[in-house]
């Protein structure tokens, strides 16, 4: 049919939701017949655990061992006189992760770590250099390496409600006497939770940059959850957090490496860390009276502690290059999990028992929404209901679910607030579950009485499918029934 600038009458019109989900079926094709051969350990296995690490592929792990049979990787300090193939290999892949989140490096730097964690320690060992110490404020959202900061800090409080957080930002003093007080203030949440997936305002660092009630306060954002299925933008980078972290391998799957991407503006901040490591000083006396001097050049030539991890580095390279040849960048991946996710949450909680009784019970925050990317990420967290109204235990589901080749996280979520706060577990309780022998993730019953202390946590990742979900969907396989209700769900019931 011609072009026709007029509007097109009713019938001969395309619903925009159709035609949303015809792209989402299609680019799910794509991704079933890919992972035929770069996933083939996922051949007759579910794999919603993405949020623990994702998978590595076939075409990743051949560009790595292609590039390390052809290079000589020698120690970055052994040769001042002339860059050797891994200085220059490393200083591009710096570049690369710059790239990859839109951070000019006038204004960025990245220092390479361990992991996600191993970058919330090192910004902690900075601040505790400091003279005076430093106070630490941490979301509810907290991933377990945020809240163990804490224990350096002077003060220190989880932000455990809405209204307190809003309080905060509004310029509410929560420490006590922190108006006498000079000493700098560290603000740390995620980007996205890792128990439910809810994703936090990112514009937080620049609401506290420009106030004047929180002079001094520094914000680090943990984007390990965000970023392994979406994308960030760091280009504006008077409105970005200080301090940023994440861990590689839970985007790509290889190589177990980490990055802190530090605002230069920022930096001056972190130059009280008191342990210095090879590589990261221009001279040192030990003899009479010690003295050293820290390097200057850069923020990671100053952080950067012995030699690095090249030969991730170099894999790292790899992989940032072939993820985008295979899913065609994170904003693509995002809405393809964004809509695994939505799909998956919807079925769950409309599965109902013969009694009436839904299923599963779902923890999703009341303010995110599923197919909106800047509510909600790709992870759909839950427990399982009897057809009484008791709840299974999430390791027997769990157990359940593996003997079905089906891999999600059950148990604790390393959210130590996060957790406590949707199952509805006050502090005495949960202390007097310790005290009793009750242990995170122990074997056994995670069932206390009448009250969860576990979760089930299914993760999409980029290589998932639409199979993955209606495979998770057999929980007729996995729920309890009474002998006369029928299956709830199965891939055979067209109806759902």
């Amino acid at each position: 049919m011609p072009f026709s600038p007029f509007p097109q009458p009713t019938s001969w019109r395309r619903d925009g939701t159709v035609l949303r989900e015809e792209e989402r079926l299609a680019y799910n094709r794509r991704i079933e017949i890919m992972r035929q051969t770069e996933y083939s350990m996922l051949r007759g296995i579910t794999y919603l655990d993405h949020g623990g690490t994702t998978l590595a592929s076939k075409s990743l792990m051949d560009s790595f061992c292609t590039q390390m049979k052809a290079s000589i990787l020698s120690n970055p300090h052994s040769d001042a006189s002339r860059p050797s193939f891994s200085a220059l290999m490393v200083e591009q892949t710096r570049q690369k992760v710059l790239r990859l989140f839109n951070a000019d490096p006038k204004h960025w730097d990245v220092v390479f770590t361990a992991n996600a964690t191993a970058a919330v320690k090192l910004v902690m060992e900075c601040f505790a250099g400091h003279k005076q110490g430093f106070d630490y404020l941490y979301h509810c959202n907290a991933h377990t390496s945020l809240v163990g900061v804490r224990e350096q800090a002077q003060n220190s409080r989880c932000l455990a409600t809405a209204e307190e957080m809003k309080y905060w930002l509004n310029g509410g003093k929560l420490l006590p006497n922190e108006e006498s007080w000079n000493r700098p203030v560290l603000f740390a949440y995620p980007a996205q939770s890792n128990m439910n997936g809810e994703r936090l305002p990112l514009s937080w660092p620049a609401r506290i940059r420009g106030s004047t009630q929180h002079e001094n306060t520094y914000t680090l954002l943990d984007a390990a959850a965000l970023v392994s299925t979406s994308p960030l933008d760091l280009s504006n980078h008077a409105a970005a957090p200080d301090f940023v972290s994440m861990s590689f391998y839970k985007i790509f799957g290889f190589p177990d490496l980490g990055a802190l991407i530090v605002r230069k503006a920022s930096a001056h901040v972190l130059q009280r860390r008191k342990y210095f490591g090879g590589g990261t000083t221009d001279m040192i006396g030990c003899i009479g009276t010690p003295w050293v001097e820290r390097k200057e050049s850069s923020v990671h030539a100053r952080l950067e502690d012995g030699t690095i991890a090249i030969r991730s580095i170099l894999a790292l390279s790899c992989a940032i290059d072939t993820h985008m040849n295979l899913f065609d960048g994170l904003a693509q991946v995002s809405k393809h999990t964004g809509w695994l996710a939505k799909t998956l949450h919807d079925r769950l909680a409309g599965l109902k028992h013969a009694s009436g009784i839904p299923v599963c019970h779902m923890y999703k925050a009341p303010t995110s929404t599923y197919g909106d990317s800047k509510s909600q990420g790709a992870t759909v967290t839950f427990n399982v209901r009897k057809s009484n109204g008791s709840w299974k235990s999430g390791f027997d589901v769990g157990a359940m679910l593996r003997a079905n080749e089906i891999h999600v996280r059950t148990g604790s979520l390393c959210n130590p607030a996060g957790m406590a706060s949707a199952l509805g577990l006050s502090a005495n309780e949960l202390r007097a579950a310790f005290d009793s022998g009750f242990r995170c993730n122990q074997p056994g019953d995670d069932v206390r009485g009448d009250v969860p202390f576990g979760m089930i946590r299914a993760t999409l990742g980029a290589m998932s499918t639409l199979e993955d979900v209606e495979n998770l969907m057999e929980l007729n396989q996995a729920c309890p029934r009474t002998a006369t209700s029928q299956p709830v769900l199965s891939k055979r019931s067209p109806g759902r």
